[in-house]
């Protein structure tokens, strides 16, 4: 690969452009790999390398004191790498063909030029304000960096309602916070579901929860405009009523900050995003780009996609710095891993979603499952859904989703890591996981997961995807629900009839014959027990995967406006 030239020193001579998460930890790396370098990182803001990710639980409270966001000081940096840190330092122009930066010191009050071998742009998104009619009024915030988190946390002190307008992972972040410092607040989102990213059912699954602690919903509206009205403000809804409000959360997601990039002349994407190949280098060879503002491939499905997320930024960072000190390192693209807590729930991705795989036209199979968290009989169990999206027919994993309480973050992350390493759902069978009764149980839900996506590879049992089950579908099969009597307060699924699985055999003489069954229990364990006994006794048998408990989900979603 080609190098970037040496400054006349002989040393190597690299200038970073935005100091936070990528910038910073590029700086970082590249001094552990180049002591005698000299390194600029320039940063247009008075922070450095903040926990941007931890700003709505300060606002909240959660996090206590503002300065256990900075994760590193400038003084902290300077005297640990000894870096040239610039801050108020705004990179205005680059001149490729001198190898130069144009630089405003906000601060000092000059414009510069620096010279530089090597230039890494990080310059991350910013929050989508979009152009809505007093869009640009002092109580409509976005949040992007610690003065942001400031006006917002010292407005929220002296409001009532709030609303947030994005139903996103920030925007979640955002509800549940303002919530925890007393507000009344309402939450619009244009979809017909919260957390675009998963699939419906599990989406509803979060929408229940936030109802529960005290959110209003506005899905499936758009905001057409913010007023004054007698001292709030009156936020316009297409489609619904006005909202009062005394402040205004703008989640609606990000932009890739690449002005500075386009003025260059350097390769963007329709989007807005810089173009880089696996090292990170932009379309200039002396130029490399990290972070939110870079288009990346996706690493399940192949092509460019933008996914501002801070792990990958992170890697990305150290590998162009690596390139850059001459190490030899490739990015191999993102899969989405993420997560996000909305009160007492946790809701996590990762790789491809349902959605996502029917509009690729990608053939997929899916499982759903409820574990519990550890051990049923050691306290504090808690039950979780996921699921898995995988090929058919070796089983290799596209995609899983999972909500609950407790342990999905393990899980999730087990997943992530069985993806990268290109696993199949028999792997997961096989899958040797820490256990005691506290932490998980002998057959894991990572385990089961695995065992009822092979059963489902090997054809021991059809299953029925829960949203499928319409009325159209109920005509063609005899619904046989094998729940006990007792559990049947909940509702079950119309015209089903009614046999628990331990009278199933007793039964059988009950069963209608002119049609295929469709089987179901509460959450799909006992379904797949009486599918397999009522097929091996000549019946036509399917079961609805994750039970009725998957069903009653993908209903409510389906009957959200």
């Amino acid at each position: 690969m080609t190098q970037p030239s040496r400054s006349q020193t002989g040393n190597r001579k690299i200038v970073i452009v935005g100091g936070v998460a990528g910038g910073a930890t590029a700086a970082a790396r590249a001094r552990r790999l180049d002591e005698h370098a000299e390194i600029v990182l320039l940063e247009r803001g008075p922070d450095i390398a903040f926990a941007n990710c931890g700003l709505p639980y300060h606002i909240g409270g959660e996090i206590e004191h503002r300065d256990a966001l900075r994760v590193q000081t400038v003084a902290g940096l300077k005297a640990r790498y000894n870096l040239d840190i610039r801050t108020r330092s705004e990179a205005v122009a680059i001149d490729r063909d001198r190898r130069t930066v144009r630089i405003v010191d906000h601060a000092g009050g000059r414009t510069y030029d620096e010279s530089y071998d090597a230039l890494l742009l990080s310059p991350g998104a910013a929050p989508v304000r979009p152009p809505l009619p007093g869009a640009d009024h002092a109580a409509v915030c976005t949040l992007r960096n610690l003065q942001d988190m400031d006006r917002i946390r010292a407005a929220a002190a002296t409001a009532r309602d709030a609303v947030v307008v994005g139903g996103g992972f920030i925007g979640i972040e955002m509800a549940e916070n303002l919530r925890r410092r007393g507000l009344h607040v309402t939450l619009v989102e244009l979809l017909p579901q919260v957390l675009p990213p998963m699939d419906p059912e599990f989406a509803e699954r979060v929408r229940r929860e936030l109802v529960a602690h005290g959110v209003t919903l506005r899905l499936g509206e758009s905001v057409t405009g913010f007023e004054d009205h007698a001292g709030r403000l009156r936020v316009g809804l297409r489609g619904g009523s006005p909202l009062e409000a005394d402040l205004v959360i703008l989640a609606v997601g990000v932009r890739p900050d690449t002005q500075l990039a386009r003025d260059a002349g350097l390769e963007l994407n329709q989007r807005g995003a810089i173009v880089v190949d696996e090292h990170m280098r932009t379309s200039d060879p002396h130029i490399y780009a990290v972070g939110d503002a870079v288009e990346v491939t996706d690493a399940v499905l192949g092509g460019p996609t933008m996914l501002p997320l801070a792990g990958p930024a992170n890697r990305q960072a150290r590998i162009a710095a690596d390139n850059i000190c001459g190490r030899p390192s490739t990015f191999r693209g993102v899969q989405g891993t993420a997560i996000v807590r909305a009160f007492g729930l946790t809701a996590a991705c990762t790789g491809a979603s349902e959605k996502t795989l029917r509009q690729r036209g990608v053939a997929y199979e899916s499982i759903y499952v409820f574990p519990k968290s550890h051990a049923g009989y050691f306290p504090g169990a808690e039950q979780m859904m996921l699921k898995l999206l995988f090929a058919p027919p070796e089983g290799h994993i596209l995609g899983a989703q999972i909500v609950g309480g407790d342990g999905v973050d393990k899980r999730i992350d087990v997943l992530a890591l069985a993806i990268q390493a290109h696993l199949t759902t028999f792997d997961l069978e096989q899958a040797e996981l820490a256990y005691a009764p506290q932490f998980g149980s002998a057959k894991d839900p990572i385990n089961i997961a695995g065992f009822v996506a092979g059963n489902k590879l090997r054809g021991d049992v059809h299953c029925i995807s829960p949203a499928a089950v319409d009325p159209q579908l109920a005509q063609r099969y005899t619904l046989i629900d094998v729940r006990n009597p007792d559990e049947l307060a909940g509702g079950t699924i119309p015209g089903s009839i009614n046999i628990p699985l331990p009278l199933l055999r007793k039964r059988l003489d009950d069963i209608p014959r002119d049609k295929p069954l469709l089987v179901f229990c509460a959450v799909g364990q006992r379904g797949y027990y009486a599918c397999r006994c009522l097929s091996q006794r000549g019946f036509e048998c399917a079961s609805i995967c994750g039970g009725f408990a998957a069903y009653d989900l993908a209903a409510g979603a389906s009957d959200v406006p």
